[in-house]
């Protein structure tokens, strides 16, 4: 199978800069499914070996292939966060929404279209409530920019009804994995003994694990009977507490320094706070019943083996 992988290269900016499947995620699914044996062709900048440029898709179309998977857009959160103002913005919405119709205005010009689109969206979908719990199928009315910013996300990739490609849109959650995400985030701080509880630490935070993360890629990719929205969440949500009790025992660390919710809502914007400070109650319902396992369902074993 010939898989197109569209990601983004570190805080790269631009629809032109975002390619190579050189992401966090990226990175891994591709080495996955290089390892099953299927040929994947990168979205790249400039020429290259294995794969194709921006220009060459809009000017002479999608090379032949059997799926595309589109996981770029410029990162919300993570080591090296942006200033957020308005230029910030403009770039989360065109590094996710002109990429996704570009795509689509080149698979539906295709002679030869691919088999399947996956393309992503996040857990800011979801109204952040502790109490409430959504699933795939759950409707969420929020006000919230990264809501509005998921919804439109999700719209872009929609394929017209003729075009005879299953569409599939993964909500990803926190991911973890050694090398990126929340855990490289983290790592550090308690690795010193100065890990802690984020505000009340009752937040709930759906968290993933890398390799799951891939899987359910792999699932949608691989599987025709798949469609629509999955979550790519673990079914084992914890609260922020529970998270850093877990990464405290795995690491053999204290966790007594928290910060509390003051300081966060002084450091961050009011969106990013809010992501941190409050927590979404999501769970996988779809993806589990598509036939999905994951390989790290608690917190505890994906704990355990992040510090191998």
């Amino acid at each position: 199978m010939k898989v197109l992988v569209v990601s983004l290269i570190g805080n790269c900016l631009y629809l032109l800069r975002i390619g190579g499947a050189s992401g966090f995620i990226g990175s891994a699914l591709r080495r996955s499914l290089q390892r099953k044996g299927h040929e994947v062709i990168s979205v790249s900048r400039r020429p290259a070996p294995s794969t194709v440029t921006w220009d060459q898709i809009r000017v002479t179309g999608l090379p032949e292939c059997d799926a595309i998977v589109n996981l770029a857009g410029e990162p919300i959160m993570g080591a090296s966060m942006r200033r957020w103002n308005s230029q910030f913005e403009a770039d989360l919405v065109s590094s996710r929404i002109v990429t996704n119709k570009t795509l689509v205005e080149a698979i539906s010009k295709s002679s030869q279209p691919p088999k399947v689109f996956v393309s992503s969206s996040a857990i800011g979908y979801y109204t952040l409530n502790n109490t409430t719990q959504y699933d795939e199928d759950s409707i969420c009315s929020n006000s919230s920019f990264s809501h509005k910013l998921c919804c439109d996300w999700e719209e872009s990739a929609k394929l017209p009804s003729q075009s005879g490609v299953r569409l599939v849109t993964i909500r990803i959650g926190l991911v973890m994995g050694k090398s990126g995400g929340t855990f490289a985030n983290l790592k550090w701080p308690f690795m010193f003994g100065l890990g802690g509880t984020i505000g009340s630490g009752r937040q709930l935070m759906p968290w993933v694990h890398l390799d799951d993360t891939v899987g359910i890629y792999e699932h949608a990719i691989e599987n025709e009977t798949v469609h629509g929205i999955l979550n790519a969440i673990a079914p084992g949500i914890v609260t922020n507490y529970e998270l850093t009790k877990a990464l405290g025992r795995a690491m053999h660390r204290p966790t007594v320094f928290g910060v509390p919710s003051f300081v966060i809502r002084m450091m961050l914007h009011r969106e990013r706070a809010m992501m941190l400070l409050e927590g979404t109650n999501v769970v996988p319902r779809r993806t589990i019943e598509s036939g999905y396992e994951f390989k790290y369902p608690d917190i505890e074993s994906a704990t355990a083996e992040l510090v191998q």
